[in-house]
Order: C-alpha cells, then structure tokens, then sequence
C-alpha cells in the first residue's frame, strides 16, 4: 500500500511481507533393544530337531522375544535362508533379523551387522526322554527258579516269593505273602525304594546298590511283617504294624 512520507507530492512504499510457511518435523531416531540371536548349527535338519525337543519341554521358550537369526555359522544362500526362516516361523519363532549373512533377498527379514554378544541367554539342557514308569503285578506267586526283572517301576506280588526265586524292581516290592527269595528295589539308582512284605524270610535283599544276606539280618524279625529301606546310607529293617 502506497504511504505518503516527507515533502509534498512525494510517495514511498513500504514492503509486505508474509511470514515463512512451517513444515512438520520428520523425527527418525535410532533405538538399541535387547534380542535373543538363535545360531543355527549344520546341518540344519539336527540342529531343528534339537530346536524341537527344547521347545518340547520349554513350550514358551521364545514366545513375546524377539530373536535375531544369526547363521554365520550356515552357508548364506538366500534360498536355504528363506526355508530356515519358514521352518522357524512354523514354530512360532519370529525372525526380526538375521546376522552373518552375505547379502539381503527379497522377502526375508531386514540383515543386520554389529550386533554385540551380551552375557545374558537362554540355555535349555536337552535331556534324554525316560520311559514312562510302570507297575507289575504278579497275582500268584513267583516260583523257585523263577526270576523278575522290571526295572521301569514296582512289583507287587499277591502270593509269595519262594526259596531260590528272585526280584528285581526299579521301584519298590511287595510282597504279601511270603518273601524267602531274593529281592532287591531300586534298581534303576532309586534309593528311596521300599521293601515290603507279609512274612519276612528272605536269602538277601537289596536296595540301590547296597546288598544283605541272612546272615547279616538277624532273626529277630523273622516271620513277621516288615518294611526294608534305605536311610543315612545304610539298610533298615522294621516291623510294621
């Protein structure tokens, strides 16, 4: 708009201008996150079926982790990547990232580099399956001559175990008829084996791997019901009730 300023007849200009027009700002900042990194061993088929029996008894071991695939240790070609990651994804198993490898292929997780090793991680001892533990039980009588082995539990013997027969239980024995045989429990390293029986007339017995003949029980209990266990490393006889 045109002003007037000083003499007659004279005209100034005085500018306008507007104020510089304002953008959002673009933020992109860097975040560092702890992460689990799974490092595959070849070859990959045992080292999956090793994965298998971790999660087997560790159900919810990566479940809300995340974890970075590292396979330095695997030769880095894009279409044995791409089949691990599926294989881990079919485990519910997310990739976030994968380390060690040469180069990036389209359709697999962001490669990363730089990642530091930190003192903290899952370990899960992979031990074997034991079988399922069982009981026997004999309804007559285990004969002179015969012999039972069962290692995976107890015995039970509804008649008796005669003179020159002979038990051998993972677990406990019992006997409610007579026991004149030999019988020993606990067989399978189980100290905390029992033995029991209605009449007590045995040749030896045995629990764990501690062992007694006739000779070293005394008769002061023969005839009688009695229970046999171990305690403070030792073999204990007493009468039950």
């Amino acid at each position: 708009m045109p002003t007037l300023n000083g003499g007659v007849g004279k005209e100034t200009f005085t500018p306008v201008t507007s104020p510089a027009p304002t953008f959002p700002v673009f933020a992109c900042r860097g975040r560092v996150f702890r992460a689990l990194a799974l490092a595959p061993q070849a070859p990959v088929g045992d080292w999956l079926a090793l994965l298998d029996a971790a999660l087997k008894r560790a159900p919810t071991l990566f479940a809300g982790k995340g974890v970075i695939l590292d396979v330095a240790a695997l030769a880095p070609e894009a279409p044995a990547l791409e089949g691990l990651v599926a294989e881990l994804s079919s485990r519910s198993i997310r990739i976030l990232g994968i380390e060690g490898a040469a180069c990036a292929s389209v359709g697999l997780p962001p490669f990363l580099a730089g990642g530091r090793p930190t003192a903290e991680g899952v370990e899960v001892a992979i031990e074997p399956e034991k079988p399922p533990v069982t009981s026997l039980t004999i309804e007559g009588s285990v004969r002179s001559g015969q012999s039972i082995c069962h290692p995976d539990g107890d015995v039970t013997v509804m008649g008796s175990v005669s003179s020159g027969a002979e038990i051998l239980a993972g677990g406990s024995v019992h006997v409610y008829g007579a026991l004149r045989g030999r019988v020993i429990a606990g067989a399978a390293k189980n100290p905390r084996a029992r033995i029991y029986c209605r009449k007590f007339e045995p040749e030896l017995l045995g629990i764990d791997r501690l062992v007694r003949t006739a000779e070293d029980m005394g008769s002061h209990l023969r005839g009688q019901a009695v229970q046999i266990w171990l305690d403070g490393g030792a073999i204990k006889f007493a009468a039950l009730a």
